[in-house]
């Protein structure tokens, strides 16, 4: 899709529009984005890859809450509770939920939250790098880096800082992509399951446009599982 709205309108009217499309993926959008609504006033097949708070929507993603949530519960039974994040653009559901899932875990070890370690980041490398050289200020012992590309950018702030990794900072990412394990340390991550998710949602599009739901059925809203994948850059490994 087109970065800007007026291309999004323009992509909309001549590809949707036009009929040249029986159904619709929508991957990595923002919760406000102005596809959602005009493709459910059209009633265009479409299946969402992410969770969106709009119950009409049909979506399939996987357990950003649970995932956070478990990397730093994991960072927290190695010790640290200075765990900072670089969390990803806020006005993303996934950047929401890895958030959510951040503090759901400080607040189950009762290690109070403090805004000085929660750096707002956009899951790329060179916006963890910009983030993460704010977050060092705070003298975080870990950090939860809400993508891989965030925790190299991280990975590479850190270690601009004159600190190593685990040693001094101890790291996790979130998706375990094949960067995760290029890294040196290798990235301990939360590995999401990216193929069963595009999969499922190119199934459940394809049973929409064979078999049309009725408009007053439930839309379709399914919750993949995750695992964290312990690698050397959060200290377990020595």
């Amino acid at each position: 899709l087109f970065d800007s709205p007026k291309g999004q309108r323009q992509m909309y009217k001549r590809v949707l529009g036009g009929g040249y499309l029986d159904g619709v993926i929508i991957a990595s959008t923002p919760v406000d984005d102005p596809l959602i609504p005009q493709l459910l006033e059209d009633k265009v097949p479409w299946v969402l890859a992410g969770r969106h708070p709009d119950a009409r929507v049909n979506y399939i993603d996987t357990d950003n809450v649970l995932g956070a949530r478990m990397a730093v519960e994991h960072l927290i039974r190695l010790g640290h509770r200075r765990i900072g994040t670089v969390t990803g653009p806020l006005n993303m559901i996934s950047a929401q939920d890895r958030l959510q899932g951040y503090k759901q875990a400080l607040e189950a070890y009762r290690i109070p939250i403090d805004d000085e370690l929660i750096v707002p980041g956009d899951y790329s490398e060179a916006g963890g790098e910009m983030a993460t050289r704010r977050l060092l200020a705070a003298s975080p012992s870990a950090v939860f880096a809400a993508s891989d590309s965030t925790a190299s950018g991280a990975l590479k702030a850190i270690r601009d800082a004159g600190l190593q990794v685990p040693g001094d900072v101890a790291l996790v990412g979130f998706d375990d992509i094949p960067l995760a394990t290029s890294l040196d340390p290798a990235l301990s991550t939360i590995r999401q399951p990216i193929e069963q998710l595009g999969s499922m949602a190119a199934d459940l599009l394809l049973n929409m446009i064979e078999n049309p739901p009725d408009d007053s059925a439930p839309a379709h809203k399914m919750i993949l599982p995750v695992k964290l994948i312990v690698r050397a850059s959060c200290g377990a490994l020595r």
